[in-house]
């Protein structure tokens, strides 16, 4: 019990890293034999806020909102399709490489189409780009170059703010990202 104890306080130190977390020895705790049951059964003050992993939290609490809707059309419920596009969010901001230039008023940015792990770029940042114009008010327009895909950002008031921000922070501006996933889950459109 003590070590069941321990691993949920570790569970809400915010900022776990991943390294420390690999260090974690895994082997001292059996999934498969944690009682459910009385995690259930305690008061929800007394449990971790957070499920463990980003994605499964994201997948978590989505489930429970569609849950306690009765409305919910459970036909065109796809929480895969949410899943897949977590990955995709997970590949964008882990593996994903690009080639970022200055240009007047902003940045161009250069994903190569060929690359192992540009597909996360490849679906996302053609939808992102004009949900970040209608945010923002900057030009946001994405191109096809053949083996490249370019996506320019340029404002006239806000050029440090672009570069500053670059790839990653462009792609992670708005708050439209919660409703997005519940549209996926849903089996709206996702843009």
């Amino acid at each position: 019990m003590r070590l069941r104890s321990i691993i949920l306080v570790a569970g809400l130190v915010s900022g776990l890293s991943v390294s420390a977390h690999a260090q974690m020895n895994h082997g001292q705790m059996n999934h498969g034999q944690m009682d459910h049951g009385a995690m259930h059964a305690s008061p929800a003050s007394e449990l971790p806020g957070e499920p463990g992993q980003g994605a499964f939290a994201a997948i978590s609490e989505i489930v429970a909102m569609l849950a306690a809707d009765p409305e919910t059309d459970w036909s065109k419920v796809d929480i895969d399709a949410l899943r897949s596009h977590l990955v995709d969010m997970a590949n964008l901001v882990t593996k994903t490489s690009v080639e970022t230039r200055d240009i007047l008023g902003g940045i161009e940015i250069i994903m190569d189409k060929a690359g192992p792990d540009e597909g996360a770029a490849l679906r996302m940042v053609p939808a992102h780009a004009p949900v970040l114009a209608g945010e923002t008010g900057w030009t946001s327009e994405v191109s096809d170059a053949g083996d490249h895909l370019v996506w320019r950002v340029v404002s006239d008031a806000d050029e440090a703010k672009i570069r500053a921000l670059g790839f990653f922070g462009l792609m992670a501006i708005g708050d439209h990202h919660r409703a997005h996933h519940l549209s996926i889950a849903t089996g709206k459109p996702m843009h």
